[in-house]
């Protein structure tokens, strides 16, 4: 099975339904969440860029009081985030040109980010740096080490990529950002693979 990787939005608009069902509620983010959210301001502002149909990371922060802004590309998962917070801050972008004209507090990015390209990674980690206060803090997960694999959405497969750690590194750096936190394949995450960096 070979995944497109421009064919990512259409997995997500025909599979919303299916994906929100079958996603995880056990919050086994919730220790990276928390050191994450520990770094924000009270009731500070975040962007969960990626947010699907916001179950469980905007969820979290939204119960934690923090305002959230959710941006993701498939219009089917915002309309179920809408469903389910009709007075939130739900908006339609792609993580490779979106410019929302704010700064924010912290931006996470779950379970999103490694579906774009290398060198798309790259440029997202500019602009995610330029929606960034001063001293904010960016969470996202990507990959273990550099290359590119297949994954699936229900029953659909999906692109994953990844830089190695070096050169994320070297990436947030040359953006005005700092590693703060990585863990490749952390067991209490479903080994999932998190990093942590600061805008300095």
């Amino acid at each position: 099975m070979t995944a497109d990787p421009d064919g990512i939005r259409d997995v997500y608009e025909t599979q919303a339904a299916l994906y929100d069902a079958q996603r995880s509620r056990a919050l086994f983010e919730a220790r990276w969440l928390a050191r994450f959210a520990a770094c924000l301001p009270s009731g500070g502002r975040v962007l969960d860029l990626g947010c699907g149909a916001g179950e469980p990371i905007a969820r979290w922060f939204i119960a934690e009081g923090f305002r959230v802004t959710g941006v993701d590309f498939a219009d089917a998962m915002l309309e179920i985030a809408r469903s389910r917070w009709p007075e939130g801050d739900w908006r339609q972008g792609d993580m490779r040109s979106f410019e929302l004209g704010q700064t924010f507090d912290g931006i996470v990015a779950w379970d999103s980010f490694f579906h774009l390209k290398p060198a798309e990674q790259r440029g997202c980690i500019g602009r995610m740096a330029t929606h960034l206060k001063q001293g904010a803090s960016l969470l996202m997960t990507v990959g273990p080490e550099a290359g590119e694999v297949t994954g699936t959405v229900g029953g659909q497969p999906v692109y994953h990529a990844s830089l190695s750690p070096a050169q994320y590194a070297t990436c947030l750096e040359e953006n005005g950002l700092r590693l703060t936190g990585y863990l490749a394949e952390d067991p209490e995450t479903n080994k999932h693979s998190v990093l942590m960096a600061r805008k300095i």
